[in-house]
């Protein structure tokens, strides 16, 4: 299974990334213009609050359980988070704490 976490954690930077790069390179990597773009209409939005949500939670979740089992190297998960995106942070968590299951 840890490597199944790797490899998702992988898949989930490699493919958003694509896309994300993709969009900042038609559009001027101007960051205020993809805020905007995630708010395009209620759809859009409704999903970036729905990723928002997850992200506080998987944040939370990391915290309480980097302190109480002192791996922290979890922590990593959280700027992988916010910086990629729940898709990478939350495989990537898995495999960092898979760690001491092995």
């Amino acid at each position: 299974m840890r490597y199944l976490y790797l490899a998702l954690a992988v898949w989930g930077t490699i493919h958003p990334m694509s896309w994300f790069i993709g969009w900042f390179n038609a559009n001027s990597w101007d960051v205020m213009a993809m805020v905007d773009a995630w708010h395009a209409n209620q759809a859009t939005s409704g999903l970036v609050w729905d990723l928002t949500i997850a992200a506080v939670a998987l944040t939370v979740w990391v915290i309480a359980e980097s302190v109480r089992t002192r791996n922290w190297a979890g922590l990593i998960a959280i700027p992988a988070t916010f910086g990629i995106g729940v898709s990478c942070g939350l495989p990537l968590y898995l495999f960092l704490r898979s760690r001491a299951d092995t």
